[in-house]
């Protein structure tokens, strides 16, 4: 446990690194081979020739502007104390690596997923016509699979972000799979020798094509943030409404500080929906947590749609599907936001192959195996590939999305998020294992909030709602009144989960069962020893927690005109239990 609390006071305390500079965001990495460190710097007055000037004076070699999340800008680590005294400056923060969120390792035991999602697709009047989704990745081909009926290609628009590389082409193999779940046609999967149509979820959407990952699946956040924001300029042009974010990085300081987390809130702001994956660090156990608190950012934003994956076990049947055993968990670290929003299946899924890619060289054997043919004797097709990870998983949202707004392209982003949490399929509370079959360790996963969020991505029950909340989707943040050993799910008053009966906070995330009992969350044979909950890596120190002065205060968090009106968010939120006590503060 004290290496735990160790760990956690560098998380707490990234901030303040440096010199502990109270303008420092988040934990920076050592310094470059050369002495420099990669920032994002924000003025207060935002940009302009007089902020670029002083960068200058600091040895500061400018990279590219981000508009008003700041300046991406490569400086001599001895000048960044200096650099913070500038009372100009609002912040500096790291200019951190991200990466696609594929699974490379052993994918849990079952096979192929055909289609981005198990359900009756043809039979849905939609196919995304009209929308465009913003695939931020690692580039799109000119493919068959990507054009429409009539043979012309679907790409609108294509920049590549990467920097000294100005080719949109996908070199890493990962771009054009998750294209291929959000709106493929299955253009080279038709005839008769084929067992299966491998297309996807909205096939007739248009793609905007902002590369960012290199050919080794590798970015930055400032990267990233000029794609988002280049989709934000774009958005009229092309009605961009979706965009996709299939990769991320660790949490390292608050959403609210976080430029990744900005640029997606900006996009959402700007009437985008921004869908993103969750993470694959669910058999992640490495500071005792279980996989607990181990989604990845921008994820961790209350703000967009985070996916976890689900594994359909072989089936077409969705009653047998379980959550992965890789798919990160919340809470978020630091804020604490409950995460995972939804769920939908990412285990082995057949998308689009990109021969020779660094993914198809690197794993020969995910291409799709000759039995997807009825008569060929070949050894597989030349087209497809099969990847497994939350990087799989959330096109398929994105596709859904894109049909909902083509039915009804008034829906804000807030209304889409509320709608597919609250019809999202609600999932038993059990546990599943799944074996790796190279290593034979038995992973053990549970379909809690924390885990499957509202439950499984459910397209026509979606696109069947009618439903016109009125307020923001933000997912809610876990907190717990420490007198009483009561866990709230807290949100803002102006939430669609608690205003009123048909949006209360049982009806999205399941029934009160699952979230008002005690029994449920209090017994450690239900969920787990402390090991899972209790580790202060997860939840905090004292020092973020404990103190008065953060959330002691019945000022702050006991009015009840805050949290605790049942008007707000009703007991069937309330959460009695040890086992959730030692989750928030410890077992030390």
């Amino acid at each position: 446990m004290q290496q735990l609390c160790r760990i956690l006071t560098m998380l707490v305390t990234a901030g303040l690194g440096w010199g502990q500079h109270t303008k420092f965001i988040g934990h920076f990495p050592p310094a470059n081979g050369d002495g420099t460190v990669d920032v994002i710097v924000r003025y207060k007055n935002h940009q302009g020739g007089a902020a670029l000037s002083r960068l200058e004076s600091h040895k500061a070699k400018h990279r590219r502007s981000l508009e008003s999340i700041g300046s991406a800008v490569t400086i001599p680590a001895t000048e960044l104390e200096r650099l913070a005294a500038d009372p100009d400056v609002e912040s500096i923060a790291p200019d951190l690596p991200v990466a696609a969120t594929d699974f490379n390792g052993q994918p849990d035991y079952g096979w192929m997923t055909v289609t981005g999602i198990s359900t009756a697709r043809g039979t849905l009047p939609y196919d995304g016509s009209g929308i465009a989704v913003a695939i931020i990745d690692s580039g799109l081909d000119e493919r068959e699979d990507l054009k429409d009926s009539s043979g012309h290609s679907r790409i609108v628009y294509k920049q590549s972000f990467v920097p000294g590389d100005n080719n949109a082409a996908d070199a890493y193999g990962h771009g054009d799979h998750v294209a291929g779940v959000v709106g493929g046609i299955g253009k080279k999967s038709t005839g008769g020798k084929f067992d299966y149509w491998i297309r996807g979820i909205a096939t007739n959407v248009k793609y905007v094509n902002l590369r960012v990952l290199d050919k080794n699946g590798s970015s930055t956040d400032s990267t990233v943030i000029a794609a988002i924001q280049k989709a934000i300029a774009l958005k009229s042009v092309y009605n961009i409404r979706i965009i996709n974010l299939s990769l991320g990085r660790p949490v390292s300081t608050s959403y609210g500080n976080d430029p990744l987390c900005q640029a997606v809130q900006q996009a959402w702001n700007a009437g985008i929906v921004v869908v993103v994956a969750a993470g694959n660090e669910g058999r992640n156990n490495s500071v005792g947590t279980d996989g607990y608190a181990t989604i990845l950012s921008p994820a961790n934003s209350p703000y967009v749609i985070t996916v976890g994956a689900m594994n359909t076990n072989s089936t077409r049947s969705r009653s047998d599907d379980t959550i992965t055993s890789y798919s990160s968990k919340g809470p978020s670290l630091i804020d604490h936001i409950v995460k995972p929003d939804i769920v939908a299946p990412g285990n082995r899924i057949i998308s689009l192959r990109d021969s020779a890619s660094t993914l198809d060289n690197a794993y020969p054997q995910n291409r799709v195996p000759v039995y997807i043919y009825s008569t060929d004797t070949g050894t597989s097709t030349p087209d497809y590939y099969q990847m497994s990870g939350t990087s799989a998983a959330a096109p398929s949202v994105s596709g859904a999305v894109a049909l909902m707004l083509q039915k009804d392209p008034g829906l804000t982003p807030d209304i889409v998020k509320a709608r597919l949490m609250k019809t999202a399929a609600k999932l038993p509370l059990i546990k599943t294992v799944a074996v790796d079959p190279v290593t034979n360790v038995a992973y053990i996963s549970q379909q809690d909030i924390f885990t499957v969020g509202a439950g499984y991505l459910d397209v026509q029950a979606a696109l069947a709602s009618t439903e016109m909340p009125v307020g923001n989707a933000l997912s809610p943040s876990a907190a717990m009144d420490r007198t009483t050993g009561n866990v709230y799910i807290v949100g803002a008053t102006s939430a669609v989960w608690g205003s009123t009966a048909a949006w209360g906070t049982s009806a999205v995330w399941g029934s009160s069962a699952v979230w008002g009992s005690s029994a449920v969350w209090g017994s450690s044979g239900a969920y787990g020893t402390s090991a899972v909950w209790g580790s202060s890596a997860v939840w905090g120190s004292s020092a973020v927690w404990g103190s008065s002065a953060v959330w002691g205060s019945s000022a702050v968090w006991g009015s009840s005109a805050v949290w605790g009106s049942s008007a707000v968010w009703g007991s069937s939120t309330q959460v009695s239990a040890e086992a959730a006590r030692v989750a928030i503060y410890g077992d030390n």
